[in-house]
């Protein structure tokens, strides 16, 4: 149990360093943050499945669903931009 206890404390501690380079303006919300979110919601969700937290456990499945969908809109839009 420890070693998921790590990677979910991992990836809490990604999602709020995601959120404090946003507010600080060190990150922009683009790709890089959109990847630390997915990033934190796998990691975390791999710390809740063993703890049958589903509530939590679905939180972090739909926060990389998010996080994977703002990815996909961003890489077409880097894509449309480049072909001009």
């Amino acid at each position: 149990m420890l070693a998921f206890d790590i990677v979910g404390w991992i990836g809490s501690f990604l999602v709020v360093l995601a959120y404090l380079l946003l507010s600080t303006k060190k990150i922009k919300p683009g790709l890089n943050y959109q990847l630390l979110n997915l990033l934190s919601a796998i990691l975390m969700a791999i710390g809740l499945f063993p703890r049958d937290a589903w509530f939590s456990f679905a939180l972090q499945i739909a926060w990389g669903l998010i996080a994977i969908f703002a990815i996909i809109k961003i890489k077409k839009h880097s894509r449309k931009k480049t072909k001009k």
